[in-house]
C-alpha cells in the first residue's frame, strides 16, 4: 500500500453502493477519492417506475454527482464508461482511452437488464433500470396515449395493450400505477380516450407476485391489482416479444405496443468485459468483507456483487443492501489503512415493501417481517425511500409531488419528450423467431 499521504480510492459507479463509500470517505485528510460514473447524477432507482409513469420529473430522482461532494476536495468525480479492469495493477480504463491507478479499488457498478436470451425482447421491450429507460417507457405510454385519442381504431390494433413481464416489485408498482393511469389520469386528460378498453397484463413464471413475501401478502397484492383491472397470468412468460406483439409460454400473443420488462437483472458489463469471474446472474463472488479474493485492495460491492448471507445465500439485491455496503467497504478501506482486521459485513434488514398503487402498499418491517397493509404501509414505504434519497431538496420536491398526485386527477408531468420512443409504425410488426410464425 502507499503511505498515507497519497492513498487513493477509485470508486467505479455512482449508485446506492458507490455513492454511500464514497460519502463515507469524503473529508478523510489522507485519503483521495475519485468516483467515475457513465452519467453525472445518483439515480434513484426504487422511484423509476413512478417518472415513467408520470408521477415524478426526473429531476425528483436524479442528483448530481458532483452537487453532493461539492463540499468535499478530497472527492473528485468523473465522467466516464469504464471498459477495461485490470484487477492485479488495480487500474481501470475508460471506453475513450481515460485511465485511473488506485492503491484501492472499489468496483460498484450495478446492474443492466437481463432478458434472458427471449428473441425480440433486447430490441423491443422497455425496461426500467435507468433514468433514460423511465423517460422513454414514459413518452411511449403518453405517445401510445396521444396517438389512440386521436384515432380510436388504433386500440383494436392493441394500442391500449399494455405486457408487463415479471412479478417482482418493479412488475407490481409499474402495474399498479399504469392501472391508475388509465383509471384516474387518462379519463380527466384524455376526454375522447375510451379507458375501459385497456388492458394490463402481469406476466410471471412463479406461482405468486412478489415472492419473498408472505402467503397473505400475496393474496393481497393479487387482490388489490385485480381490483384495478390488471389480469394476472401466473406460471407464465414471454417467449418473444415483437414491434407489435408479445408471444406468450402458452402459446398466445397478445397485440400490444408496449412491453415493460422487470424480469430479471444482471451484473453490469463492467464484469464480463474487466474479465471478472461471474457468479450467478453475472454477479462477482466476493468474501464476507467485500473484497475480491485473491486480489489485494480490490472491493466489490452493491447490485454487481454476490454478497454472502450466512446461512442463506447471497443477499437480495435493493437499495439498502447497496447503501450499506458501501458504507461498510469503506470502513473496511480505512481499517486496512490503519493497520486494523477488516470486519465482515453486517446488513441490517429493514424490511422489504412495494408500492400497487394510489394508498396501496405492502410492508414486511424490522427484522422478523412484521407485515403491514395499505395506508400504513404506504407511509412506512415512503420514509425508507426518502431516508435513501440524496440530497434535502430532492426528498421535499418528491414529497411535495407525491402528495400532488394523492389528490390530483390530471396526475403528474405528462412531458412527451422522446420522439424516438412515442413514433409508432402501426402497420409494422416484426416477428423475430420461427415459434411465432407457426
Amino acid at each position: 500500500m502507499s503511505t498515507s499521504a497519497d492513498r487513493h480510492v477509485v470508486i467505479v459507479g455512482g449508485g446506492f453502493a458507490g455513492l454511500g463509500c464514497a460519502q463515507r470517505l469524503a473529508d478523510q485528510d489522507d485519503v483521495r477519492v475519485t468516483l467515475i460514473d457513465r452519467n453525472n447524477y445518483h439515480q434513484f432507482q426504487p422511484l423509476l417506475y413512478q417518472v415513467a409513469t408520470s408521477q415524478l420529473a426526473p429531476s425528483d430522482i436524479a442528483h448530481s454527482l458532483r452537487s453532493v461532494f461539492a463540499d468535499q476536495k478530497n472527492v473528485d468525480v468523473k465522467l466516464a464508461e469504464i471498459s477495461e479492469v485490470d484487477l492485479a495493477a488495480r487500474t481501470v480504463t475508460s471506453a475513450d482511452g481515460g485511465r485511473w491507478d488506485a492503491d484501492v479499488l472499489v468496483l460498484a457498478a450495478g446492474s443492466q437488464p437481463n432478458f434472458f436470451g427471449t428473441p425480440g425482447a433486447a430490441e423491443s421491450a422497455f425496461p426500467l433500470y435507468s433514468l433514460d429507460d423511465a423517460t422513454r417507457l414514459r413518452s411511449r405510454i403518453l405517445g401510445i396515449f396521444e396517438q389512440a385519442d386521436r384515432d380510436p381504431k388504433l386500440i383494436e390494433r392493441g394500442a391500449l395493450n399494455f405486457v408487463i413481464v415479471g412479478g417482482g416489485p418493479t412488475g407490481v408498482e409499474v402495474a399498479g400505477a399504469i392501472a391508475d393511469m388509465i383509471s384516474v389520469t387518462v379519463p380527466a386528460t384524455y376526454e375522447d380516450l375510451d379507458a375501459g378498453a385497456a388492458q394490463i397484463h402481469l406476466l410471471d413464471y412463479g406461482d405468486a407476485l412478489l415472492k419473498p413475501f408472505s402467503d397473505e401478502a400475496h393474496g393481497y397484492v393479487a387482490k388489490v391489482l385485480e381490483e384495478k383491472g390488471v389480469k394476472i397470468h401466473l406460471g407464465t412468460g414471454v417467449k418473444e416479444v415483437g414491434t407489435g406483439h408479445a408471444l406468450l409460454s402458452n402459446g398466445s400473443t397478445i397485440a400490444t405496443r408496449c412491453v415493460i420488462w422487470g424480469g430479471g437483472i444482471k451484473a453490469a458489463a463492467v464484469a464480463a468485459e474487466g474479465g471478472l469471474a461471474q457468479g450467478r446472474g453475472g454477479r462477482v463472488d466476493v468474501s464476507g468483507d467485500l473484497t475480491l479474493a485473491g486480489h489485494e485492495g480490490v472491493y466489490v460491492i452493491g447490485d454487481i456483487a454476490n454478497i454472502p448471507e450466512a446461512g442463506a445465500g447471497s443477499l437480495p439485491q435493493l437499495g439498502s443492501v447497496a447503501l450499506q455496503s458501501g458504507h461498510w467497504a469503506a470502513d473496511n478501506i480505512l481499517a486496512d489503512f490503519e493497520g486494523k482486521p477488516r470486519k465482515p459485513f453486517v446488513y441490517h434488514d429493514k424490511g422489504i415493501m412495494a408500492m400497487i398503487g394510489r394508498g396501496a402498499a405492502i410492508a414486511e418491517v424490522g427484522k422478523r417481517h412484521h407485515e403491514i397493509h395499505g395506508q400504513l404501509a404506504h407511509m412506512a414505504w415512503l420514509g425508507v425511500h426518502a431516508s435513501l434519497m440524496t440530497g434535502t431538496k430532492a426528498k421535499i420536491e418528491a414529497f411535495v409531488d407525491w402528495a400532488w398526485d394523492g389528490f390530483s386527477k390530471s396526475g403528474g408531468p405528462h412531458v412527451l419528450d422522446r420522439g424516438d420512443a412515442a413514433e409508432i409504425d402501426w402497420d409494422k410488426d416484426v416477428v423475430v423467431s420461427q415459434s411465432a410464425q407457426s
